[in-house]
């Protein structure tokens, strides 16, 4: 992995992306997205996530933060794992999923291809974090990350994506997430 997609400064701000194992649109559900909210929410709480700004899309996360104790690879390791077996409950219990079968199949699938995992794998392993050094670069990530359901053809404005800052930097909606700076 290149060193530039390394967490450098342990008390740096960070953008960074992740997504499922096969670009999987797994976040189809009210519910689903409700488990990665619900634990950056947690970690913004309990974990010491300064979190600037998010969007989950329905295979990946956008994310800029910070983890205020000097730990970002520790925080996002352990938000991922937790999040990883939370979605899987999720599917598994899900009695309305009718791609369940297939989730579970590919989730599995990509499990048995890695040495590191269990049984499933729900998230791609690297994050890809680009270090946020400028005000600059800062609002490029940050307008990459609301532009993202644009970009898709899900919205036609930032603010209209249920889980993105967007709302929060438009109109101070902090309903869905708390953010801890609002533009």
């Amino acid at each position: 992995m290149s060193r530039k997609y390394k967490f450098g400064e342990k008390d740096g701000a960070y953008f960074i992306s992740f997504a499922t194992v096969f670009w999987i649109d797994a976040f189809t559900r009210m519910e689903y997205f409700d488990v990665i909210i619900n634990s950056l929410d947690f970690c913004r709480k309990n974990k010491g996530m300064i979190i600037f700004g998010y969007c989950i899309m329905p295979s990946h996360v956008h994310l800029i933060f910070r983890a205020n104790d000097d730990n970002p690879s520790e925080l996002i390791r352990d938000f991922k794992g937790f999040t990883s077996r939370k979605m899987l409950e999720a599917i598994q219990e899900n009695n309305r999923e009718s791609r369940k079968e297939w989730l579970l199949w590919m989730f599995r699938l990509a499990g048995k291809r890695n040495s590191n995992i269990e049984r499933f794998q729900l998230w791609q392993q690297h994050n890809k974090p680009i270090e946020i050094w400028s005000l600059k670069v800062f609002e490029q990530k940050l307008n990459y990350t609301h532009q993202n359901p644009i970009e898709r053809g899900f919205v036609t404005e930032p603010y209209a994506w249920k889980y993105s800052s967007a709302r929060n930097s438009y109109n101070d909606d902090q309903e869905i997430l708390k953010i801890d700076l609002n533009l």
